[in-house]
């Protein structure tokens, strides 16, 4: 799982990136609203975890912003206002919850968990499945009725990031950002590469990632 973390108290971000980080969830930080949102709008991470007095932009502007953009990653609001008036004007901008600070490591984690599950982010009993495709987090490898993929690492993460966006178009950028990263140095066109080593791979059902014409890619059974 992928998770952004907005916050500008430095000590309280480092602290966050820790936590996540130890829950096993890779995460990016950045420290300014405005920053924040360049990286929010790529539309690659699985969670948004956001202070609301933020510099540049608040982080309530923030979440309207990208909702109108249509980017309906789930938002974790962090923040020091307690009053109910404060926490409506968050959940009506577009956040899914809100948690005062200061809070306690476990809610933090359980409220991260809670929503990645709420917006089948997480597989139950680690394995998702769409169609004849099953992924099993354990094994670390994708199944086409129940006979073995043998995935590469790339492979597998290509495949879970269709899979927690089935029928959704994916960008070649969304999906090159998140599966080799921003900052990678990789070779532009190396997500063209993998997603026909993936489609190899499926066989017969090859077709259920679909092209979309100068735009990306689609995970979509036939109707």
């Amino acid at each position: 799982m992928l998770i952004l973390a907005v916050e500008d108290e430095q000590a309280l971000l480092q602290a966050i990136e820790g936590v996540l980080s130890d829950e096993g969830y890779q995460v990016d930080t950045a420290e300014r609203g405005d920053d924040g949102l360049l990286l929010a709008e790529r539309g690659i991470y699985d969670l948004l975890v956001l202070d609301i007095m933020l510099p540049g932009m608040d982080g309530i502007t923030m979440v309207k912003t990208l909702r109108t953009k249509g980017v309906t990653t789930p938002v974790l609001f962090l923040t020091a206002k307690d009053s109910v008036q404060a926490r409506v004007e968050g959940l009506d901008a577009g956040a899914d919850d809100y948690l005062i600070k200061p809070f306690a490591v476990e809610e933090l984690t359980a409220r991260v968990r809670a929503l990645l599950r709420r917006h089948g982010k997480t597989a139950a009993e680690g394995e998702m499945t769409y169609g004849p495709i099953s992924l099993r987090v354990n094994e670390y490898d994708g199944f086409i009725q129940d006979e073995p993929m043998r995935l590469t690492t790339k492979e597998f993460e290509l495949l879970k990031y269709f899979l927690q966006n089935r029928e959704q178009i994916l960008t070649r950028q969304q999906i090159f950002d998140r599966v080799w990263g921003i900052h990678s140095d990789a070779n532009y066109g190396v997500d063209d590469l993998y997603v026909h080593y993936l489609r190899k791979k499926m066989g017969a059902c090859e077709n259920i990632i679909r092209t979309v014409r100068n735009v990306g890619y689609i995970l979509k059974r036939e109707e």
